[in-house]
């Protein structure tokens, strides 16, 4: 099956980033494709490579850029959420790009089921 993932949570103030991460990962072990993984609303935040969690804890940006690199993942964060939120191309972390809602659009057509993590 052919997935698209929307984001709409940050790293770090929601349980939705993680839970969309190791969803991506079974999908991925159980033969699933991941069409695009959207980061919308501070699910942006996902991107910012400038984030520096605590070495205790999991680095989701770092886990999403290597996911991404390892299983050709297109990471694509909105535009107009990405700017509101002072996050440019060059604080992007490694795998992810900035586009606009139509990338959403696409992965809705293109995928046989679009999963939604956040409210």
């Amino acid at each position: 099956m052919k997935l698209g993932i929307l984001i709409k949570q940050g790293p770090f103030t929601h349980q939705a980033s993680d839970t969309a991460y190791l969803f991506t990962v079974a999908a991925l072990a159980k033969g699933h494709e991941i069409y695009r993984v959207f980061f919308y609303n501070d699910g942006v935040y996902n991107s910012n490579k400038l984030s520096e969690p605590q070495t205790d804890d999991r680095d989701l940006v770092s886990l999403w850029s290597k996911l991404a690199a390892d299983h050709n993942i297109d990471l694509v964060v909105c535009v107009a959420a990405a700017l509101r939120r002072g996050i440019k191309d060059e604080i992007l972390a490694e795998g992810f790009r900035i586009s606009g809602l139509g990338q959403l659009v696409e992965a809705g057509i293109q995928a046989d089921r679009t999963i939604v993590f956040g409210d």
